[in-house]
């Protein structure tokens, strides 16, 4: 019986050693979590940071450029846009452009059968003929005025008939007038429709019929920009009141920017002002200011300044958001490190910070104003730290392999 016991112990003993010792050889749950700071930290050799072109720099004090920063968006300038209307009621013959089309100035929009303008080609026409007659009348009443002078000499007729004459003569060189200024009223009514004195003196020709030739207009493009409206269709009738597009002449565009009531001081018409969009986080555009508004925005506070920006190539999309640094006189101290030294990983801002020969810690920094190459940093560094600037990127890279590598 107790030989028994033992050879059933035995077994047991052994399972318990074999249980301990695994436990003991496994790593525990807990330690893996124990490392938030090595996660954030890139070892890199002598040679790979020389095949990457790493490059660091301390952190330091930097006299830097007072700048008041605000938020903008992208506009047009006012004084660049066209609304583009018929320029009587008709109907839409053919289109040319389409939205967002870049057009040339004088350049077709649409043509359009000009129903008022083919009223008004018809009540020319019968104008002028009946100038005409009225002309072939005026020179009757002036031959029989001549010839009465011619017999008044000789006693062939009376006074009395004479004067009948010359007023007959003065009666149909009054019409003539009367004729020929209704002619020019109309004239000028079909030049308002785009004619020119010799598309107005060939109407009636015999090439085409007056009507169809006359009411035809095309509306051309009054300056080069962007369709950025279109309310138009082929065969629609459109009166006068409706506008079919809207162009905008984007080579030059305004920022409009909000400035708080206690900023207000600071800034003054003709001053420059930085501008950066995200689509082009390396580039500046420069502005000038020219219009800070009188009245504030009663729930913000603010005030809208204007900005106006040269955008020949047209980058700057209108309703891009933008932030706008305007330099403040003087020079405050503040410390820095060169913008290149700055990463974005997962949305927030980072450095690389050096803690030895192979070693680069992540560390988050608040920054603030940009003068030059130097960017200030609020919170996330202390000076004479050294950091990365040229090669950051590629310190980013690998970290964010050897996370995912982790996460597998």
């Amino acid at each position: 019986m107790k030989r028994r016991i033992l050879w059933i112990g035995l077994p047991l003993a052994v399972l318990a050693l074999t249980v301990w010792l695994v436990r003991r050889s496994r790593p525990d749950a807990t330690q893996d979590t124990l490392k938030p700071i090595e996660e954030n930290v890139v070892e890199l050799g002598a040679e790979a940071q020389q095949s990457a072109g790493l490059k660091v720099v301390e952190v330091r004090v930097e006299p830097l450029e007072g700048t008041l920063v605000a938020t903008g968006v992208i506009a047009p300038d006012q004084q660049r846009i066209a609304h583009v209307f018929p320029l009587a009621r008709g109907i839409i013959e053919k289109i040319y452009v389409q939205l967002g089309d870049r057009v040339r100035r004088g350049q077709p929009l649409v043509s359009y059968d000009n129903i008022d303008l083919g009223q008004l080609t018809g009540e020319y026409l019968s104008l002028r003929g009946g100038l005409e007659k009225l002309e072939a009348q005026q020179q009757v009443a002036k031959t029989i005025l001549d010839r009465a002078e011619a017999l008044i000499k000789v006693e062939g007729i009376s006074r009395q008939e004479l004067e009948v004459r010359r007023a007959e003569y003065r009666q149909a060189e009054a019409a003539v007038e009367s004729q020929r200024a209704d002619i020019a009223r109309v004239e000028e009514q079909l030049h308002r429709f785009g004619l020119s004195d010799p598309d107005i003196r060939a109407l009636g020709g015999s090439d085409h019929g007056p009507h169809r030739t006359a009411s035809h207009n095309t509306l051309p493009a009054p300056l080069g920009g962007v369709v950025t409206k279109y309310d138009v269709s082929q065969g629609e009738v459109v009166e006068r009141e409706k506008e079919l597009f809207t162009i905008v002449d984007t080579s030059t565009v305004w920022v409009l920017a909000d400035i708080y009531e206690k900023d207000l001081g600071q800034v003054a018409v003709g001053q420059t002002a930085r501008i950066r969009v995200s689509a082009y986080p390396d580039e500046v555009f420069h502005g000038k200011i020219t219009y800070i508004s009188d009245v504030l925005d009663p729930s913000s506070r603010t005030a809208k300044l204007r900005s106006v920006v040269s955008n020949p190539e047209g980058r700057l999309k209108l309703e891009m958001f933008a932030t706008v640094e305007i330099p403040l006189p003087g020079k405050r101290r503040a410390l820095a490190v060169p913008a290149g030294a700055l990463q974005s990983v997962a949305d927030q801002t980072v450095v690389f910070v050096q803690r030895d020969a192979t070693h680069f810690e992540k560390r988050i920094v608040e920054v603030g104003a940009r003068t030059g190459d130097w960017v200030e940093i609020r919170e996330g560094l202390k000076p004479g730290e050294r950091v990365a600037t040229e090669g950051g990127f590629y310190l980013k890279s690998t970290l964010l392999r050897e996370q995912i590598s982790g996460e597998e």
